[in-house]
């Protein structure tokens, strides 16, 4: 980068939020799977909106490409640099605050740097629930999980992140900044133009602060672990506990027994929750006190635990949220299909999938109380044959009529396989809005179209 601009930024952010040099920068430069990233010409670390707008203006007059980053904790390359052209990495992780609460309107203010957890706390430090839940909570920002519309564990009961959200800043690729931090439950004054930017992956402009959602903190909650024979018993287990549960079921994981084994062998703290061997399993959380005897009276259950204390529930979701990291480097799929239709989803791709790749061992597990596993198949020697294990998945994806990215975007990982699965005049449209708003594509390039 030449001094001029060095010098340009510096004055916008100050010297030591400005960084050049390889070891600086490289852990900005790579995805979490290190499976995407390039070098960039700096790192530059804003901490307020007005910064973010002076950067991305001289960026737009410069004809410099902004790869907005939130805590990089993405699955899909959606937040590192494509190498294709002049770049600049614009962390948000100085943007941290929580700019208000109201607890009369149930609404927190947050800026995109925010951890996800830091919001959780200050919401439960007001007596509320910020429900976005998700593995990466530790370390993920709520700019990074508007920006992908974040799904999670919670979103049977309270929607993905875009249903969290009531407004909006956000700075336009131009550096003007839109402000529609707005409270409101009810404003019918035309397009809900914040619905643009909420899963846009940052490429229509950079959010800078939200007004997020908060609900009444649950007087009680109930954590289970439970053995079933199969995913479609799973699916008419959670139809029988909503029969008489109604609402009250937060979350609903489906499990395979071996996902539970790779945890196990990958945390040896690890411990079986149940005496025996069961094909599969369901992790359900309960916001309200849960009677052993509605587990025992399912006809769909096998057996079951209850967590007894904190602790214990907190050791059950722990297996849930090992998951990810105890079967790393395989070829990774995030899909969702009718909730009716998950059973049949993962015996027809595991079908097609042995008839090409006999052996291969099936990682299934996810949300099943909203359609969307987590389909992960063999080990890094299937990375190479990363397309044909994908064709084989998305054909049975696409004829249950579901979707190839559930909560975890495209990014990079699927901005070529999507042409194959939206129809012609949904990516027209998606062209349209994104010429609108950023005419000269340097919003995050690469990623999404």
């Amino acid at each position: 980068m030449d001094a001029r601009l060095q010098s340009a930024f510096a004055a916008i952010v100050g010297d030591r939020n400005v960084l050049t040099a390889p070891q600086d920068t490289a852990p900005y430069t790579r995805d979490w799977r290190k499976q995407y990233g390039a070098s960039t010409e700096c790192v530059l670390r804003p901490a307020s909106t007005a910064e973010v707008a002076g950067i991305v203006g001289l960026c737009a007059r410069e004809g410099i490409a902004v790869v907005p980053q939130g805590g990089n904790t993405g699955l899909c390359g959606g937040s590192v640099p494509t190498g294709e052209g002049r770049e600049i990495v614009l962390s948000l992780s100085r943007l941290n605050r929580i700019r208000a609460i109201d607890t009369l309107n149930d609404t927190l203010t947050a800026e995109a740097g925010c951890v996800l957890a830091q919001v959780q706390n200050a919401a439960r430090d007001a007596g509320r629930l910020f429900a976005l839940s998700l593995a990466a909570e530790g370390s993920c920002q709520i700019g990074g999980n508007l920006s992908t519309n974040a799904g999670g564990v919670n979103v049977l009961r309270y929607g993905n992140a875009r249903e969290q959200v009531l407004g909006l800043e956000v700075v336009l690729p131009d550096g003007r900044v839109w402000d529609g931090l707005r409270a409101l439950r009810k404003d019918n004054t035309g397009y809900d133009l914040k619905q643009l930017f909420l899963g846009a992956e940052g490429t229509l402009g950079v959010i800078t602060a939200a007004v997020l959602k908060l609900h009444p903190k649950p007087a009680a909650q109930a954590t289970a672990w439970i053995g079933v024979s199969s995913p479609a018993r799973a699916v008419e287990l959670l139809a029988h506990l909503r029969a008489s549960l109604g609402e009250r079921i937060s979350a609903f994981e489906l499990v395979s027994r071996r996902c539970l084994e790779a945890v196990l062998a990958h945390d040896k703290a690890a411990r079986d929750p149940l005496p025996r061997a069961h094909a599969w399993y369901v992790l359900a959380q309960f916001d309200d006190t849960l009677a052993p005897e509605t587990l025992a009276g399912a006809p769909q259950v096998e057996d079951a635990v209850l967590a007894a204390s904190a602790a214990q529930a907190a050791a059950l979701w722990k297996i849930r949220e090992t998951l990810p990291e105890a079967q790393f480097t395989n070829v990774k799929h995030d899909v969702s299909v009718p909730v009716s239709r998950v059973p049949e989803l993962i015996e027809r791709a595991g079908a097609a999938l042995q008839s090409t790749f006999p052996g291969a061992p099936v990682y299934a597990f996810g949300h099943i109380g909203d359609g969307n596993i987590h389909y992960n198949v063999g080990d890094a020697s299937l990375l190479a044959r990363r397309d044909d294990v994908n064709r084989a998945v998305y054909a049975v994806v696409a004829a249950l009529g579901g979707s190839i990215s559930a909560e975890h975007g495209l990014g990079q990982l699927k901005r070529e396989t999507i042409r194959r699965h939206k129809a012609p005049l949904e990516l027209e449209l998606m062209r349209a809005i994104k010429q609108a708003i950023d005419p000269q594509g340097l919003m995050n390039p690469g990623k999404v179209l």
